[in-house]
């Protein structure tokens, strides 16, 4: 009998940073964690967008078509050309192929972590995790290093910031966990469905009735703040009065609630995004990127919401086995959404002036086989970290390019073989992070640098 693979799931719900509330904002453990760096150099005005397809995209229904392999690995799909000469895409993403020139693929990135749990955490970390299954980090998620090094920016809106489904929004469903870098690093979390008129983003507004109150509490921790240091000699209250003060101050500024309203946009820029969870999503994350907030997530997994009807032999993410879905009709009901939401968000950041200072990275945990397998008389790919594709745009570099190439049939990394480090390493070179010369602490107070290996990928900057 033929199981579904499931694919990310939850399992445990760990406390959120946005869950906050006027009435006690839980702050256990949200301590800060000493670094080891050198001299630290001025901190650039930097940004990063990931875009987490959760599931494993098919990187040869996307990015990376075989058009000359045999039947069994090419697929159902022709490549498209594109504004860049030799730069071919899936027919069925005729919006990517209009904007070529402004993003680049990257085809030999590679690890070996099959399962969804492993493949996240060695996707996420930049490390392999002690074991191959489960969404619970061992080390922290990249997301997590960029707040606590940017722990002491305040732009007015939250540092780090997570979009996702509701349920969905768990920080164990994707390893999005800090690890020994505590609570505190977690993202503000926005979960729902932007495209909805009924959207809205909790936690930015006092609790009902509560409003008069934040003068005389705002009071009250002015006057923690004076307490002896000799009371105080471990620090944790003051580093539990910064956190608080960081609450009251989202849930106290409208600039922030305006920041996560996506309806202030015009309605046909709107359009150009898509009225859709995904379109929206992208949308909030160039407002909170030019708004100064340093990294925002969006998991773009689930098309079949925003009125989409769930497709018979669709699946809800970009887990396409056979036992799972039908593999090429599920991708021609879930591209043009991907299509539109992803090149829109290309297409803003170079129309405001953003491309230099905001880093846009598409992914998910890893690829599909390249030989189509059958269930129930459906086709699919299962997983395949041995070869993905990876879009990047933005940041300043080179684009219009192909970054690496896979065999012929899709197998592996043929030229320029890359591992996640590599990306992550070239992440954090955009923001102004020496990944090689700082380290966190871990729970045993063992330094732990940033990333055990990898360098920033020439071709991109």
């Amino acid at each position: 009998m033929n199981n579904p693979c499931p694919g990310p799931l939850t399992r445990r719900n760990f406390l959120k940073i946005g869950a906050l509330t006027l009435g006690g904002v839980g702050l256990g453990g949200l301590l800060p964690l000493k670094l080891r760096a050198q001299t630290p150099t001025p901190e650039p005005d930097t940004s990063v967008i990931l875009i987490w397809l959760p599931g494993g995209p098919p990187h040869m229904e996307m990015y990376d078509m075989k058009p000359d392999a045999p039947a069994e690995y090419r697929g159902d799909y022709r490549p498209m050309r594109t504004v860049v000469p030799g730069v071919d895409i899936c027919e069925h993403m005729p919006m990517h192929a209009r904007v070529a020139d402004r993003f680049n693929i990257i085809r030999s990135i590679a690890h070996n972590f099959a399962d969804h749990g492993g493949g996240h955490k060695r996707f996420l970390t930049g490390r392999d995790p002690s074991s191959p299954v489960g969404f619970v980090n061992d080390h922290p998620m990249v997301g997590s290093m960029v707040s606590r090094m940017r722990q002491n920016r305040h732009a007015g809106v939250p540092n780090y910031v997570l979009g996702a489904d509701p349920g969905r929004d768990h920080i164990d469903v994707y390893s999005f966990g800090a690890a020994y870098l505590g609570p505190s690093t977690y993202p503000f979390t926005v979960a729902g469905d932007p495209s909805s008129p009924q959207f809205s983003v909790q936690n930015l507004a006092p609790l009902a009735g509560t409003a008069d109150r934040l003068p005389e509490r705002t009071r009250l921790l002015n006057r923690l703040d004076t307490m002896s240091p000799a009371v105080d000699a471990t620090g944790r209250v003051g580093a539990m009065d910064t956190f608080r003060g960081r609450a009251f101050e989202l849930i106290s500024n409208d600039t922030v609630r305006r920041a996560f309203d996506v309806r202030q946009e015009p309605q046909r820029l709107r359009e150009r995004y898509g009225m859709h969870a995904w379109g929206q999503r992208a949308l909030l994350a160039r407002r909170l990127v030019e708004h100064g907030a340093s990294f925002v997530t969006m998991v773009m997994e689930n098309p079949y919401q925003s009125g989409v009807p769930f497709l018979a032999d669709g699946t809800y993410n970009w887990d396409s086995h056979a036992v799972n879905c039908h593999i090429f009709n599920d991708t021609r009901a879930r591209l043009p959404y991907y299509d539109r939401a992803v090149t829109a968000l290309i297409e803003d950041i170079y129309a405001r002036g953003l491309d230099r200072r905001v880093l846009l990275i598409v992914t998910g945990e890893f690829g599909r086989t390249p030989r189509i397998s059958y269930a129930n008389d459906r086709p699919g790919r299962d997983h395949w970290p041995q070869a993905m594709s990876v879009l990047v745009s933005g940041g300043g570099m080179r684009t219009g390019q192909i970054v690496g190439s896979t065999n012929s049939r899709g197998e592996h990394p043929h030229s320029r073989p890359l591992t996640p480090n590599d990306l992550w390493a070239t992440m954090f070179r955009h923001l102004g992070i020496d990944h090689v010369n700082t380290s966190f602490l871990d729970n045993t107070g063992r330094p732990m640098p940033i990333l055990p290996y990898g360098e920033p990928i020439a071709e991109l900057i």
